[in-house]
Parts: structure tokens; C-alpha cells; sequence
């Protein structure tokens, strides 16, 4: 026991260490990681090293997807949901499939279902990984798409392992595995949203900040262990949970809560990322230890890592094949979109003015074009035909039911605005495409869902390590090109200008909110209020889609420290006021003297406010 806890405090102090030692040195620290790892794991006295793939699937992986889902801007993930979707499952099947065949041509003495098992098991991006490609500088949108397809193409893969296995024992039937992926998909989308509608429930009813961070922990336990017991995908619960949580936690969460969430969060997952990779290569000499013990074997090491690398390379032109002509059709989407902007800043204007005649003549020719999306036509039309009810109906409230119509409308149009702004800003390109081809890494999930084969499968080391060297390499090589692939190529790039022009913007319709003030309120109280006003005001900007999530989480995090800091000065004040009056009576001079001191410091503080 001794030495399990001395393990843990030294691979803690390694990680620390190394997540300031990296970028220094121009290194992605998991990188550095798993070298660490595999140079440590060929110490001569250190016993060889395995852990359970249970505990990295089950105990390590839903915090980390759960975290990283409440990070992920909930508007860009459903305007990509799309191709997320699309690299999630169809992605994750052809290249099980394909790999498969490959294996099976390289090994006829290994039956297909368990090529297509060691396809299954290599198909998958990791989330983890992907923490790589977020620091090499690429473009928000491409950072959502691999993030989003990381986070759920676990589910697929796993499913795609699951129904090879066991067609490796009984028949293969297509419609029980298409029965298979869907009940296990939605089982777990009810619990995830379950679990995270509870979670947020809870979370805001303790008064504690840290309280609340504690039951954020529990959070993607709560809808990972059910879902498994069912037969779920129980990192696909974590995920919609955190998806789920990260949707509501700036509006129903306090400034308190969230900042001890941001701190606490960022340990765990620096801690829990950096664990991960350096149990990578910690693994190393016990799989090679098991390979040679092993009665049967596919080959020599060697003659496996040559195969792992040649795996690699078809995994690459197999993402390729598929990735690059997606990213065309997403690029001819932001065309259309473009040709739609002035129909639909006509709309907006025709809608603001309350015009119904000119929003309806638009309307209809809108439905002329192809690119206008036929849902929102549908559901504008709708609209406008219940506000005409409520505007000739004699109901009582009429034309509040009207005005409140109209707000349904402008705020629907002003997100497909949002959302046409955003493709039309961040185009894809061929060289976004060949980012998301090279960005697609293995890691942790890999060589865990390879240990989770059964016992009785042929060859099951020579398997497993074929999975570990290929989701080595793919880490080393992908992940070590990725950045001076990064300035070669020169995707797109977020623009400092329009950042910029989005917090000028961002900025001047948060001054322009008038926020009157209330009789007997004080300075702080008012500036408090102000700052609760604008922060909701931001977050109702941010659901339309108007302003990018790099601009409004800088945003939010400062009103948050900014909103603590007024917090204390008044509790501060109060503390001074009961201490004042348990001292009794005071001279009348000295009160005065404090009355006008407080009257100076509050002009002064009202001010400031107005500066401000």
C-alpha cells in the first residue's frame, strides 16, 4: 500500500511538472508523458505495471468527457451537430469494417469478427488527444467538430466491439446490431439528461460553493454507472450530462459556484489527462511480457509495431477518403449561406419594425430558394399566422399575445442569422479538412477497450499490442507533425480583428442596458445589480449566436470575479454595521463625521460606476 500511495504522489508531481516543463520546451505535454512512461516502465527493478481497463473506462474517462462537454459552446455543437454525428457513427463503422479486411487479408488464421474487433477498437478519436490539437492554434470550429466527434464516437466503437465479439461465437445478425447501437445510444441520452437536469437542481440549492463543486464530481457517475447496469453507453451519459450542465450553469449557477468549479475542474482534468497518458506508456514491457508468454502469436514485437505503423497510414487515407470531401460540402453549405445573409437581414429589419406585410412577401419568396432552410420557413410562417390570430382575435391580451409572437419570430430569425454569420466567418477549407485528418489521434480509449477483449480470443496479446503501438504511434507522430503541420498548410485561423470588433460590439450593447436605480439602494448594491443585469443580458446575446464563445467566456469569467469582489465589500460593510452598533451609543460628532465620511465614499463609488 505503501507503494501504490508513493506511485501515485510521484506520477501526480510528474504530471504537475511536466504541464509547465512542455510548453517551454515547444512539447504537447502528452506527449512528453508517454515518453516519460515508456522510458520509466524499462526501470530493471520496478515491478511490471497493469491496471484494470474498467477503472479507465468507468472511473478515469467519464469525469474527463463530462468536463469536457460542459466546456463545449453549446451553440457551435449544435451547428455542427451534423458532421459531428456523421464522424461519430458512419466514420467509426466504415473504418472498423475496412480495417478489418485488412487484418483478416494480413492474418487469414484470424477470423473476421475479431479483425473486425481490432478495427473497432482502433477506429475511435480520443477526447483526450485531442487536447493536442487545441493548442496548436486552429479555428474554433474545427476545435468543436473534433472535440464533438471524440466525445461520441466512443459509443459506436465500443457497440461495433461489442456485436464482433460475440458474432465471433454465434451468427451475425445486422438488424440486432443496428437494435444494439440505438437502445444503447438512447438509454443513454434519458439518463444523461436525467442526470444532468438533477445534478444542476442539486447544485443550485447548495448555498456552498465548494459543496456544489463536490456534487459536480459525482455528476458523470450519477449518469455513467445507471446507464452501464442497463447496457447503455455510459460515457455517452456523461457526455449529454455534461452537455446538459454546461447549457445551464451560467444562468442558474452563482458566481461563487462557478469560479470553484473553473478551479477545481482544471486540477482533476490536469491530473486525470496527464494520468492517462503516462499510463500509457507505462504498459508497455507488461504487454510485452504477455506477447512473448503468449502460446500463439501474430509475430515478433517488431514485425507487430511494423504492422501497427502500416495500420496507421491506412487509418489516415481512410479518414482522408472520408473527411475531406465532408469538409467540401460543409464549405458549399457557407456559400449558400452567404447568398441567404441579405434576404435574411431584410427579414430581421422587416421584423423590427413590426412590418408584417413585408416579413410575410419575404417569407414567401424565400420559399423559392432551396437554401433557405425549409423547417424555418415552415415554423416563420406558422408564426405568423398565430400573431395575425392574436392580433384580430378579442381575447383579452391580445396584443400583448402579438407582441409576445413577434419576439418568438425576431428572436428565430436573429439565430439563423448567428448561424449564418458563423459559417460565413469560418469557412472550411481543403486545409481545415487536412487539420482534421491529421488531428485525428488515438489514446487511452484504445488500449483500454483492447483490454476489455474476452480471455478466450485468439492471439488476444499479439491484439493488444498491436492496438497499444498503433495508438503510440499515432500519438507520437501525429500529434508531434501537428503544429508545424499547422503552419505549413495555414488553415483558418481565428481573426484578432474580428475579435476584437465583437468586444467593441459586445461591449456597447452591454453599456447601452439602462438599469434604473431603486430608492434607498446603495452604490454597491446598484453596481451589483448592474453587473447580475448585463451578465443575463450576455448570456441572452450568446443564445442567439451573435458573438463567439472566445469573446463572452472572458467575458463572463470577469463580471464573475467582478460580482464576488462586490459580494465581499458587502458583506464586509454589513460586519462593519453590526460591529458599530454592539458598541452602543456614540457621539453625536463623531456620527456626523462618519455620515459625511459614507456620503463622500458613496459620491465617489457612484462615480466610478458611471465611468464604468
Amino acid at each position: 500500500m505503501d507503494f501504490v500511495i508513493l506511485a501515485v504522489v510521484a506520477a501526480t508531481v510528474i504530471v504537475a511538472v511536466t504541464s509547465r516543463v512542455a510548453p517551454r520546451w515547444n512539447v504537447a505535454s502528452p506527449l512528453l508523458l508517454v515518453a516519460i512512461g515508456l522510458a520509466v516502465s524499462f526501470v530493471p527493478f520496478l515491478p511490471d505495471f497493469e491496471l484494470e481497463p474498467e477503472i479507465i473506462l468507468s472511473v478515469v474517462l467519464p469525469p474527463l468527457l463530462y468536463s469536457s462537454a460542459v466546456n463545449m459552446p453549446g451553440m457551435n455543437f449544435r451547428r455542427e451537430f451534423t458532421a459531428i454525428s456523421s464522424l461519430a457513427v458512419a466514420l467509426v463503422i466504415v473504418s472498423s469494417v475496412l480495417l478489418g479486411l485488412f487484418f483478416h487479408l494480413l492474418w487469414p488464421d484470424l477470423a473476421l469478427p475479431w479483425c473486425i474487433a481490432l478495427g473497432a477498437i482502433l477506429s475511435p478519436t480520443d477526447a483526450v488527444a485531442t487536447s493536442i490539437a487545441r493548442g496548436v492554434g486552429i479555428s474554433q470550429r474545427v476545435t468543436t467538430i473534433l472535440e464533438g466527434e471524440s466525445l461520441l464516437n466512443d459509443a459506436t466503437a465500443l457497440v461495433t466491439l461489442r456485436t464482433a465479439t460475440a458474432a465471433a461465437a454465434a451468427s451475425f445478425s445486422l438488424w440486432h446490431a443496428v437494435g444494439q447501437f440505438l437502445y444503447a445510444v438512447v438509454v443513454a441520452v434519458i439518463i444523461g439528461v436525467v442526470a444532468g437536469i438533477a445534478g444542476i437542481w442539486a447544485r443550485s440549492r447548495a448555498k456552498d460553493a465548494t459543496v456544489s463543486t463536490v456534487l459536480s464530481f459525482v455528476v458523470p457517475f450519477v449518469a455513467s454507472v445507471p446507464t452501464e447496469l442497463l447496457h447503455g453507453s455510459g460515457l455517452v451519459a456523461a457526455v449529454v450530462a455534461g452537455i446538459v450542465a454546461g447549457r445551464a450553469k451560467d444562468r442558474v449557477l452563482s458566481a461563487d459556484q462557478r469560479v470553484s468549479d473553473r478551479t477545481m475542474w482544471s486540477a482533476v482534468t490536469l491530473v486525470l489527462e496527464g494520468g492517462v497518458f503516462l499510463i500509457m506508456g507505462l504498459e508497455i514491457r507488461s504487454l510485452l511480457h504477455s506477447q512473448h508468454d503468449e502460446a500463439g502469436s501474430l509475430g515478433t514485437p517488431g514485425a507487430l509495431v511494423a504492422v501497427a505503423a502500416g495500420t496507421l497510414v491506412l487509418m489516415i487515407l481512410i479518414r482522408a477518403a472520408y473527411v475531406l470531401p465532408m469538409v467540401r460540402v460543409l464549405g458549399n453549405k457557407a456559400q449558400r449561406a452567404q447568398a441567404m445573409q441579405p434576404r435574411m437581414e431584410a427579414m430581421e429589419a422587416a421584423i423590427s419594425d413590426r412590418d408584417l406585410g413585408k416579413a410575410k412577401k419575404i417569407a414567401a419568396k424565400a420559399q423559392r430558394h432551396p437554401e433557405h432552410p425549409r423547417t424555418f420557413r415552415k415554423r416563420l410562417l406558422q408564426a405568423f399566422t398565430k400573431w395575425r390570430e392574436a392580433r384580430d382575435g378579442a381575447q383579452e391580451g391580445a396584443e400583448q399575445a402579438a407582441e409576445q409572437r413577434w419576439n418568438v419570430i425576431e428572436s428565430r430569425t436573429r439565430r439563423l442569422l448567428g448561424d449564418i454569420d458563423y459559417y460565413v466567418r469560418q469557412p472550411l477549407s481543403w486545409r481545415d479538412g487536412t487539420v482534421m485528418v491529421a488531428a485525428g489521434m488515438r489514446g487511452a480509449v484504445t488500449l483500454a477497450a483492447a483490454q476489455t477483449l474476452p480471455l478466450e480470443t485468439p492471439f488476444r496479446s499479439s491484439i493488444i499490442l498491436v492496438a497499444f503501438a498503433v495508438a503510440v504511434l499515432s500519438l507520437m507522430l501525429q500529434g508531434g507533425l501537428l503544429a508545424p503541420l499547422v503552419k505549413w498548410v495555414r488553415p483558418t485561423v481565428p481573426d484578432p480583428d474580428e475579435l476584437r470588433r465583437q468586444r467593441e460590439s459586445l461591449s456597447e450593447a452591454l453599456a447601452e442596458l439602462d438599469v434604473p436605480r431603486k430608492e434607498d439602494e446603495g452604490p454597491l448594491e446598484y453596481k451589483l445589480r448592474s453587473v447580475v443585469a448585463r451578465r443575463d443580458l450576455l448570456l441572452d446575446l450568446e443564445d442567439e449566436g451573435y458573438y463567439d464563445p472566445e469573446c463572452t467566456a472572458s467575458v463572463i469569467a470577469t463580471m464573475d470575479a467582478s460580482e464576488l469582489g462586490l459580494r465581499l465589500q458587502l458583506e464586509q460593510v454589513d460586519v462593519l454595521v453590526h460591529e458599530t452598533a454592539a458598541l452602543g451609543p456614540e457621539d453625536p460628532a463623531a456620527s456626523r463625521a462618519e455620515h459625511t465620511a459614507d456620503e463622500e465614499a458613496s459620491a465617489e463609488e457612484t462615480r466610478e460606476l458611471e465611468e464604468d
